[in-house]
């Protein structure tokens, strides 16, 4: 197959096997790839059609660091830069994975509040902002009151974006009444946002780097991703907690990066370690859902029975999966942003015609 039939066949989303390589880096499929089965995905365009999936703009699979399924919907394209929400906050414990790595920061059991001391003094402070750790922060169990679920909550996302300046505001933010830790060393649970976007700045000064420019050096440039797009408060401060747009390759090179142990071909990114740390269950999120650091856990069906996957997920029902056990890597981006039970919906369009492509054992 000639390069320009290649490049139409991934325009045109046709299933593609084997090994030739993708101009921006990414091999792609021409020859049957073990472990993979095309044939249920054959109904997921019609599924899409007929507005079970809305908004859903890419689908694609990594298996064996091998592009085997792409395929573009709606708004998706190649070229497409996804803004898939928080499912970006992941980036952060990438960046700061990197941070640690390299020593600028000894481990995610440091202190956080040190590293802001250029804001204080800080407002309602207490012994338990002062005992925050950056694990806290990424484990959304930290003593900061806030919650982005609670309309109510000081703390919430959308008071953050009303600010001129996000880090003086989160920074001065009050703590969480009569918070405590359990046997795990943790407090509650409580999704905010306010946690990643400070994780950013501690990287920040901790590194001595813009924390857009230093996730850009360390996690993107090295994976070849060129193209990005980041939203800022209007103090120019860049928002780690999610938004970064990406295109559907790159958010399925980061995942794959991921799965094979923080490596990319021969360079290793992020350390083992951390990946490792990472993509352990720290805290449960909800009854059938646990977390990590800035990532979720819990089990999808498949043909072999319930499996547990890690995944970025954010509002609009786009997922990135990375399945370790499976050498295999799943982006689904979707722009449903104004709809209710988009995660549900994701899950399905997995369970139904995604995962049954994928073997239970690695090979």
């Amino acid at each position: 197959m000639h390069g320009r039939a290649i490049l139409w066949g991934l325009l045109a989303g046709v299933v593609l096997f084997g090994a030739v390589q993708a101009s921006d880096d990414l091999p792609s499929a021409t020859l049957p790839v073990t472990g993979f089965d095309a044939k249920p995905l054959a109904g997921l365009a019609g599924a899409i059609a007929r507005g079970e999936y809305p908004d859903t703009t890419s689908v694609l699979i990594v298996k064996d660091g091998t592009l085997v399924y792409e395929k573009y919907f709606g708004n998706g394209s190649i070229g497409h830069l996804n803004n898939t929400r928080s499912a970006t906050k992941f980036l952060t414990t990438l960046a700061l994975g990197a941070a640690i790595g390299e020593g600028a920061i000894p481990s995610e059991h440091a202190l956080a509040f040190p590293y802001l001391t250029d804001l204080k003094p800080f407002q309602n402070d207490t012994p338990e902002k002062e005992a925050i750790t950056l694990q806290d922060m990424l484990t959304m169990s930290s003593a900061l009151s806030c919650d982005d679920n609670d309309d109510k909550n000081p703390g919430r996302e959308d008071v953050m974006h009303e600010q001129q300046n996000w880090t003086r505001w989160a920074v001065d933010l009050p703590t969480m009444p009569q918070y405590a830790r359990d046997v795990t060393g943790l407090g509650p649970w409580r999704y905010c946002t306010t946690n990643a976007f400070l994780v950013g700045q501690i990287v920040q000064r901790a590194t001595g780097i813009p924390i857009d420019r230093f996730t850009e050096n360390k996690i993107l440039r090295p994976l070849g991703i060129e193209k990005d797009n980041w939203s800022y408060s209007p103090a120019k401060e860049a928002m780690t907690g999610g938004g970064l747009e990406l295109r559907s390759r790159d958010l399925a090179k980061i995942a794959w990066m991921v799965v094979n142990d923080g490596r990319w071909h021969n360079r290793q990114i992020v350390p083992k370690s951390w990946i490792d740390a990472a993509l352990t269950i720290r805290r449960s999120s909800r009854a059938d859902q646990n977390y990590g650091y800035f990532d979720f856990e819990q089990n999808y069906a498949m043909a072999c029975g319930p499996h547990a996957i890690w995944y970025m997920a954010g509002t609009g029902g786009s997922q990135i999966l990375m399945l370790r056990d499976l050498h295999a890597a799943i982006v689904v981006t979707r722009e449903a942003y104004k709809l209710h039970g988009t995660s549900f919906q994701t899950v399905d369009l997995l369970e139904k015609y995604v995962l049954p492509s994928l073997r239970c054992s690695a090979t």
